[in-house]
């Protein structure tokens, strides 16, 4: 098998076997296949697609680049959350809390921030003193002491991943719809999720900006997810202008607080609200949206929530 040879392939349109994906990720990662040669498969791609099954042969390619995690010995059903971004979102910051106070455990592996969009992990490290590196063996142990765990990914996890999008980055194929998902599923499926939330956000505040790219992005994502016999729900979110009144890392820190406590803008809160209802159906901890909303409501206005956040900060070293 060669290089050139898949490159041709995909060039064509044609449809590329999961040996052929699997060779070509491996000897990418690996440094057996150059730059030259993984820029053209990439722009390949961009222009002639990929089929459902293609980008989710892609996805577990990467995905068995390197560790994996497997959370099953401490939570049944391991759900994340994954946000395409936007500006003021701040979601993950209230939702974890929330979703792992409601009883079902969250590891979450977050990013930092993107072009226009804040990372959850520099809002977090905008906390003195909070750690977003926890070796595996932290997180893991963490996770089951409290339930709740918000951290740097690892560079163990899909290191094809970080290789291909920095590739991508230089080679104008970040928009590639295919490339997108797999580099999104791939960091979840790595991280050992079964269910994943996926936020896709639409308008000038995000990366997508027509409802017809972040549909498409949504579909095949959810494509994979169930092709790789995962669970995942897709939900379209405006993001024409900031999500909550808060923007910049301190502040955005500040509003989750605000919110975790009862109060907050409404438009985040209820955003949060959906996210949260959606993951704890996914986990198996409510039936329906209509139960989990319940919980979710309970843990903010209890004040559990809030408490299972101060635990996070307080874990990894924050003050």
């Amino acid at each position: 098998m060669r290089a050139a040879d898949i490159i041709i392939k995909k060039r064509d349109g044609r449809e590329l076997t999961k040996d052929e994906i699997d060779f070509f990720v491996r000897g990418y990662t690996q440094g057996e296949i150059p730059d030259y040669q993984a820029a053209a498969w990439a722009m390949a791609v961009y222009f002639q697609g990929m089929t459902p099954q293609e980008t989710t042969d892609l996805t577990l390619a990467i995905v068995e680049s390197g560790e994996t995690l497997d959370l099953s010995r401490i939570v049944k059903t391991a759900v994340d959350k994954h946000s395409t971004g936007g500006v003021g979102d701040k979601t993950t910051l209230v939702v974890e809390p929330v979703v792992s106070a409601c009883g079902l455990p969250v590891g979450k592996m977050s990013g930092r921030g993107l072009g226009f969009t804040g990372g959850t992990l520099d809002k977090m490290e905008s906390i003195p003193g909070y750690r977003c590196n926890l070796t595996t063996d932290e997180f893991l142990a963490q996770l089951k002491e409290i339930s709740l765990v918000l951290t740097g990914q690892s560079a163990d996890l899909a290191p094809a991943d970080g290789k291909l999008y920095a590739l991508r980055d230089v080679t104008g194929t970040v928009q590639s719809i295919p490339l997108i998902a797999s580099s999104v599923m791939s960091k979840k499926i790595a991280a050992g999720a079964q269910g994943i939330v996926l936020d896709v956000k639409i308008g000038l505040g995000a990366f997508m900006q027509t409802k017809d790219e972040a549909h498409t992005l949504a579909t095949r994502m959810v494509e994979i997810a169930d092709l790789a016999g995962r669970k995942a729900i897709a939900l379209l979110s405006d993001m024409n202008q900031p999500l909550g009144h808060a923007i910049g890392n301190a502040l955005e820190v500040q509003e989750a607080i605000e919110t975790l406590r009862g109060g907050g803008p409404e438009d985040f809160r209820e955003h949060c609200l959906v996210v949260a209802s959606h993951m704890l159906v996914l986990g198996g901890i409510a039936d329906n949206e209509a139960a989990a909303r319940r919980m979710a409501e309970s843990a903010i206005r209890d004040g559990s929530g809030f408490a299972r956040f101060r635990q996070l900060v307080n874990a990894q070293g924050g003050d």
